[in-house]
């Protein structure tokens, strides 16, 4: 038996256990080996759990037990899941982690430690949830040239968009609906601000390009500012709006950011709805490859975590080539990036339009009878810092979102 344990027994890290024990047929079929849980460390006691004799307070327990080949860390944020990982690395043992936060923050320095000791630092759940993302991109794609990675990387998000679209509900009511079913957090703003996104999106970028790409320098906007007077609109245009991250890469450069978009019928994140992800990666000769599924969850993230330990047991001995290298991979700026724009303007088209077209050049005019005093401009394409230099100008601007 190959022994494991669990630091951090919440909704994922139970679910891990859980995920061992239904598919162990399925793990000792692929492995020739059964994986078995030998502690669980968490600050609290779970007495009514089916696990509750394996919990432990103590690090130094998993550190100091040779037979514990494999650490799972589902501790959340990044002190001390980072410390205890590490630590971990070096003792030997391999970890494999749903933690965002610490890859984003920490992912080059863990794998580099982790090639130093000749152990592996896997994070398959930290991106797709349940969607296996991670090693399509770095095993069935290894060696393709990635052009474009665009995605809908957060469920929360896209519930609340969804019902905004749907049932004509504000931002405001939307949120508190999603909190009320548990798919977002009583404080949302890594969610809503497009934070969770923006680490995903890196992390992915950094795989395509073998590279560091940190959250830090991205532009990241969220969705907060968005309406159900803008779903009206973008109904009217045969358009969704959806919360997605992109990274757009050139010439040994890459324009990675998270901002809210206008979609049409076309294009494959248009029918993403509810708490679904979904993932379109771009490359030079296979082109567009479409990853769909739970973005999250208990039993499906903990699944792509138990695919991790299953991979690990295949290299117990060694550390399989994965990730990516110190050096910042070339960032080009935002402002580069070209867009159309929905453009929301007070006022009335017959009297006002010759100042929009004075601005952008031809546009489109879009009425929607139920909102008086007001219409919509679709402009051509333009670059990012052509439509923040000339927009000011802009008489009654209401709000703007871009559209790919």
């Amino acid at each position: 038996m190959i022994q494991a344990a669990i630091m951090g027994f919440g909704t994922i890290g139970s679910g891990v256990a859980e995920v061992l024990d239904i598919n162990r047929d399925g793990i000792i079929q692929a492995t020739g080996q059964e994986i078995g849980v030998k502690y669980i460390l968490d600050l609290r006691e779970f007495p009514d759990s089916p696990y509750g004799d394996r919990i432990i307070h103590d690090i130094e327990v998993i550190l100091k037990d040779p037979e514990v080949q494999i650490v799972v860390e589902t501790m959340g944020g990044v002190h001390p899941a980072f410390d205890f990982t590490k630590r971990c690395l070096e003792a030997g043992k391999h970890v494999v982690s749903s933690n965002k936060a610490v890859v984003d923050a920490k992912g080059t320095e863990l794998l580099a430690i982790a090639r130093e000791h000749h152990v592996n630092y896997l994070f398959e759940a930290a991106v797709g949830g349940g969607i296996p993302l991670i090693r399509p991109l770095t095993t069935s794609l290894k060696g393709e040239t990635i052009q474009e990675i665009s995605g809908i990387l957060n469920g929360t998000t896209n519930y609340i968009l969804t019902k905004m679209s749907r049932e004509g509900q504000s931002f405001a009511r939307a949120l508190l609906t999603a909190q009320e079913l548990g798919y977002a957090e009583k404080n949302p703003e890594a969610d809503v601000e497009g934070h969770d996104t923006g680490r995903k999106i890196a992390i992915l970028t950094a795989l395509a390009t073998g590279q560091e790409v940190k959250f830090e320098d991205l532009h990241v906007e969220g969705i907060t500012h968005i309406t159900a007077e803008d779903f009206l609109y973008a109904k009217k245009l045969g358009f969704s709006v959806k919360l997605v991250g992109t990274s757009h890469i050139e010439k040994g450069k890459a324009c990675v950011y998270v901002c809210p978009v206008m979609v049409d019928a076309d294009n494959p994140l248009y029918g993403v709805n509810d708490v679904y992800n979904g993932v379109v990666v771009d490359g030079k000769t296979v082109g567009k490859i479409m990853f769909y599924g739970s973005g999250a969850g208990k039993l499906p993230t903990a699944n792509a975590v138990v695919s991790d330990l299953v991979d690990i047991a295949g290299h117990l001995t060694e550390n399989a080539a994965f990730g990516w290298k110190e050096g910042k991979f070339p960032l080009k700026s935002f402002e580069t990036e070209k867009f159309r724009y929905y453009i929301r303007i007070s006022g009335d088209p017959t009297e006002d339009i010759d100042g929009v077209r004075a601005a952008f050049g031809s546009v489109k005019v879009i009425e929607v009878p139920e909102l008086t005093g007001e219409f919509a401009v679709l402009t051509g394409e333009m670059e990012e810092e052509r439509f923040q230099r000339v927009s000011p100008a802009v008489r009654g601007l209401i709000a703007s979102i871009r559209v790919r």
